[in-house]
């Protein structure tokens, strides 16, 4: 384990000025709070916090985020507290240590939401300063390296999540080196057949090929020197997972891969780097379309180079990476190379574009998508490569691989995604489904009336796309919600001689128990909050909000009409046998029986104590059910207005051939005669023929006799008979 003079020692080697006392307290405070803490291995858990500093040394960062490296665990577990960490070592110091403690005792659902929602904090950190970045992926390398003393199931777990969330995001942030030890480990714990194999293979290939190596490193050195170019040119080979991930990505076997060999070429300068790629262009044949310039177009992770594959001495094909030793600097360690300190205080470069990803992504977080989204989201944003795409304008959009002009639309903004009708790929119109390249120009037809269609989440690749298009369909569908809800509630209030208003509802909202009125509207609209308990909220002291009469008093005959909630027109005898004679007073409901009932036919009331009157056709055969109970019969007629246009319940049973085309030559007919199909069931009675039960909505009982009379001459049916008719 490393002493503490020798930690000091590590970081004044590249930093003189810096704050010893810094480093020695909290290499005491975080020794002292772990105290007899052990890991699985059996070292002393402090073990863990300074090899994650050790880490963070070889990345030359500044005595602070040393600090919270050696800290960095002891708020999740020990009994240190973020207030004591204030006290000692500084508020920002104690903010860092904070945003990398995990969530705890959070009333999660799953492992998946709390993995999404530890990510969600972890990058709003991050955003807040990079260093929390810097020392958890540290924290997860040093991890890993010591994972195979775990147990078998935790190890495919933690090495799942690592591939997922954590070795992406360091590439992301342009720290490639990190990036393939993490998914080196974790290939090797998630696929150790493989990686064993994979691993022989390539040990084979370097002594096989190191000759080769050696002649191409020797001659291409040369070469460059005799143009007066110095370079510093070294061999590399592939790692276990890139190879891996290649050969399942293009389906092809370790020998028809042509890069596993490469050679980065140092030279001084930008120029030097293009007389390098001219000098190797004519003394080497190019391998065409495989040529690309990502100092031209750094990478969103501030990655610059020239990458080329040529035809080399020994006629096998060469991968070349041409760059200066700045831009090879900033390749290995990414935001950690850039000059994040000045004058003492975190500042983040403002030249770096590997933060344009992470304010995006941060962007999603105040959306409030779901953990589960945001953290499948997030993972479709680490994985993609990249495509670059220029609006009308010149403006330059990367884009995953595979993306289509919707993602284009809401990466240039949100509003235009919202918009987008329609695009022009290079001047032509194009479907909005159509897969970039590289160097499309892609104009955004827009229209303000527009909103996106939910279909286009299964076709966008952005998270941001994907997350603006959900949010935009639940704001389209909470809209006719709302609209549906504001009809229901005019009507209510109308019935009962009340005029509803938004404005008028919003005193009582805490009683329907919503926050604002388009909220309590959609519930409504949503079928979750009855119209009447919000107009019973409005007007407590109302009664008889289902129930309206003609006038004050009875008519001449001794009947009152009686209007149900649904709309139905009655009337009902002024005294009841039994029951109340006060229709006009209290709540109520006016249903029909099941099998409906029809204009044309005689019907008879039923009170049902407690539940109102259900309306039935005098040769119903359920009215058997009340022959002892003949006080509760009451006489009823129809009262209809001329200008009514509601249709009535009836239900039929028919017979049909079961053969292709029936069932659609019978909708057809009932829709013909203007007749609704609210419902309908069917039972196969034998293997050629089918009993259906059909609830229609018509006018009145001609109708419904025409309908049945169309249906009896179909060739296809059989019977069709009215149900209790």
């Amino acid at each position: 384990m490393m002493r503490q003079y020798e930690l000091v020692e590590r970081v004044a080697a590249y930093k003189p000025n810096l704050d010893e006392a810094l480093l020695n307290r909290a290499y005491v405070y975080a020794m002292q709070k772990h105290g007899a803490q052990m890991r699985v291995n059996g070292d002393p858990y402090f073990s863990h916090p300074l090899e994650v500093a050790a880490i963070l040394t070889k990345l030359h960062l500044d005595e602070a985020t040393i600090a919270v490296a050696l800290l960095h665990d002891t708020i999740e577990d020990t009994d240190a507290t973020r207030k004591e960490i204030d006290q000692l070592f500084g508020a920002k110091i104690g903010q860092l240590v904070e945003g990398l403690t995990k969530l705890k005792r959070l009333d999660l659902v799953s492992k998946k939401a709390a993995q999404a929602e530890n990510l969600r904090k972890l990058l709003l950190a991050i955003a807040d300063d990079i260093r929390v970045l810097l020392v958890k992926l540290a924290d997860r390398l040093h991890n890993m390296r010591t994972l195979h003393h775990m147990k078998i199931e935790k190890r495919a777990r933690i090495a799942q999540e690592t591939m997922d969330i954590y070795a992406p995001l360091a590439g992301r942030m342009g720290m490639q080196d990190m990036r393939e030890e993490l998914e080196t480990l974790s290939f090797k714990h998630l696929n150790p057949e493989a990686f064993e194999t994979i691993s022989t293979r390539l040990a084979e290939l370097m002594d096989r090929h190191a000759l080769t190596i050696n002649e191409i490193e020797r001659t291409l050195t040369e070469k460059l020197k005799e143009n007066g170019i110095e370079a510093q040119v070294s061999g590399r080979q592939k790692k276990p997972y890139s190879v891996f991930s290649k050969m399942q990505r293009k389906a092809l076997s370790l020998e028809q891969l042509s890069d596993i060999f490469g050679f980065r070429v140092l030279v001084g300068t930008e120029e030097d780097c293009y007389r390098t790629l001219g000098i190797v262009h004519r003394t080497w044949p190019l391998v065409p379309g495989r040529f690309k310039d990502y100092i031209s177009i750094p990478k969103q992770n501030d990655y610059r180079s020239i990458h080329t594959t040529i035809v080399g001495p020994s006629r096998q094909r060469v991968e070349l990476q041409i760059r200066t030793q700045a831009m090879h600097h900033i390749a290995e360690y990414g935001i950690a190379a850039h000059e994040l300190y000045k004058d003492g205080e975190h500042a983040l470069s403002t030249e770096s574009s590997a933060y344009a990803w992470l304010r995006r992504t941060v962007e999603m977080l105040a959306e409030g998508d779901q953990p589960e989204e945001f953290l499948e989201n997030t993972r479709l944003e680490l994985f993609q490569d990249q495509v670059f795409c220029f609006t009308p304008k010149g403006r330059l959009i990367a884009l995953p691989r595979g993306a289509t002009p919707i993602d284009f639309a809401y990466a240039v903004h949100t509003d235009v995604g919202d918009t987008c009708v329609g695009c022009k790929i290079d001047g032509r119109i194009m479907p909005v489904v159509t897969e970039l390249t590289n160097g499309d120009e892609v104009e955004i037809i827009r229209s303000k009336a527009a909103t996106p269609p939910p279909a286009w989440e299964t076709v966008a690749v952005t998270g941001k796309a994907k997350a603006a298009i959900r949010r935009a369909t639940r704001l389209a569908i909470r809209k006719q919600y709302c609209g549906l809800g504001q009809q229901i509630l005019e009507r209510t209030f109308q019935r009962a001689g009340k005029t509803f208003t938004r404005d008028g509802l919003k005193p009582y909202l805490s009683k329907v128990g919503h926050r604002d009125v388009e909220d309590a509207l959609a519930a409504v609209g949503r079928g979750e909050l009855a119209s009447n308990d919000v107009f019973r909220a409005v007007h407590p002291d109302f009664q008889d909000t289902r129930v309206t009469k003609t006038s004050a008093k009875p008519d001449g005959d001794g009947w009152f009409t009686l209007k149900s909630g649904t709309g139905m027109v009655f009337r009902l005898p002024n005294h009841l046998e039994g029951g109340s004679n006060g229709f006009t007073h209290g709540d109520l409901p006016v249903r029909f029986n099941p099998d409906g009932a029809v204009p044309g036919d005689r019907i008879i009331g039923i009170l049902e104590p407690g539940q109102g009157i259900t309306i039935f056709p005098i040769q119903s055969s359920a009215l058997t059910a009340y022959d002892d109970v003949p006080d509760r019969w009451i006489d009823a007629r129809w009262d209809l207005d001329a200008q009514m246009t509601q249709r009535y319940p009836a239900r039929i049973k028919l017979c049909a051939l079961n053969e292709p085309g029936a069932l659609a030559e019978i909708a057809e007919t009932i829709a013909l005669n203007d007749a609704n199909i609210h419902s309908l069931s069917l039972t196969a009675i034998a293997p050629d023929v089918s009993s259906m039960v059909m609830d229609l909505e018509v006018w009145d009982l001609q109708h419904l006799t025409r309908t049945i009379n169309q249906l009896r001459g179909k060739a296809c049916v059989t019977d069709v008979v009215r149900v209790n008719g």
